[in-house]
């Protein structure tokens, strides 16, 4: 089967090779200038204090975790509707998962409302997560969680540069989690980064992030330091010099990749509602703040066979995905803990196929998801 319209598509280019080769050339590929050179960047463009460059989202969700000091008999709140990272990196931990709801159907980000019922004396974090690029309700979950003493952790895998009241998703709670995964809006392969505006917090995830020595490999190459100590039980999480080089070329085209996704975002609602299917749902049509449109996703008519409609795209070449069978569907999930009441996200799950989108959808690839999801929902 050829693929015409691929789930999305790679946005790496000469830059981010000649970068790669001249980390190779150089003769130092672990972590050194290249990655103090990203942090500072990253940082700078999110207007963060800080930024620590580590080997992916899931490391920088867990060590933002551990740095909150989440641990055995802890509950961490977070959506029943992500990725299992944003869970099994509160469970690696010790500490156990509360799922809480979407909004609605319109808007699949974390639900206030759910979050505030499920707060327990054990709570020690809530987990936002930029669900799709579309910046979940962080003030209200900001003052929610001041007024119980909660920390917040935002999950921003989906929304580098997604900005909400003119301010930078990661950077409302105590620390931000990125992912540059292969799939993402900015990619270096694996690499991820955490942002936080505590010095201290930051500090501490640069410890756990190796090993807990206070100094690393390039001091020491450099002679800056002929030894170093250990001072708690860290991780190997680094990012290496090849991948920090790659991401500091993806962070300068991001912007106006950001933008070419919500153009071609844009381009595909206004198809899709075009067709006037009755109860097709295309969630966030008024998302809050600035979205980078990570996933376009629909929800079907009720009733409607999901795994037909995806093979009925495919056989016209276009790939699908869903984002996400719920956390609770997992055997992981069934086999520890009763089923919680998610009504939203129950009652949408089924329905959930994402569509295609990337930087490089154009009007004809557009074009051809429109007729097919035509095609396939007309009676």
């Amino acid at each position: 089967m050829d693929i015409r319209v691929p789930l999305t598509d790679v946005t790496l280019g000469e830059e981010e090779a000649l970068a790669a080769a001249r980390i190779v050339r150089s003769g130092w590929l672990t972590m050194g200038p290249e990655v103090e050179a990203f942090e500072r960047e990253f940082a700078a463009a999110l207007g963060a204090g800080h930024a620590v460059a580590l080997a992916n989202g899931t490391a920088a969700l867990q060590l933002a975790y551990a740095a909150a000091g989440l641990g055995p008999g802890d509950e961490l709140i977070v959506p029943a509707l992500t990725f299992v990272a944003t869970m099994n990196a509160g469970l690696h931990l010790g500490a156990t998962p509360v799922v809480a709801d979407c909004t609605s159907e319109s808007n699949l980000t974390l639900s206030v409302e759910d979050v505030a019922r499920k707060l327990t004396p054990r709570t020690r974090l809530i987990v936002t997560m930029a669900y799709g690029g579309h910046a979940p309700a962080m003030v209200e979950i900001m003052e929610l969680a001041r007024e119980r003493g909660v920390a917040v952790v935002e999950d921003v895998c989906h929304a580098p540069l997604a900005r909400l009241d003119g301010r930078a998703l990661g950077t409302f709670g105590m620390a931000g989690a990125f992912s540059f995964f292969s799939n993402k809006n900015m990619a270096t392969g694996e690499g991820g980064m955490m942002t936080t505006d505590d010095a201290e917090l930051a500090a501490r995830v640069r410890l756990l992030r190796s090993h807990g020595m206070t100094r690393p490999t390039w001091d020491r190459h450099r002679g800056h330091a002929t030894d170093y100590e250990v001072v708690l039980a860290g991780h190997n999480m680094r990012m290496d010099e090849i991948r920090a080089a790659i991401g500091r070329e993806q962070l300068k085209k991001l912007p106006e990749a950001n933008r070419r996704r919500a153009a071609a975002s844009a381009r595909l609602r206004a198809g899709l509602e075009s067709l006037a299917i009755d109860r097709l749902g295309i969630p966030f049509a008024a998302p809050r703040g600035e979205s980078v449109h990570h996933l376009f996703v629909i929800l079907l008519p009720p009733g409607r066979d999901r795994a037909e409609f995806r093979r009925a795209l495919l056989e016209r070449g276009i790939q699908t995905s869903v984002h996400y069978p719920p956390l609770t569907s997992f055997s992981l999930w069934r086999e520890r803990w009763p089923a919680a009441p998610l009504p939203v996200c129950d009652a949408i799950s089924p329905r959930l196929v994402t569509l295609p989108l990337g930087p490089n959808l154009n009007d004809l690839q557009i074009g051809w998801i429109i007729d097919a999801v035509d095609a396939a929902l007309r009676p």
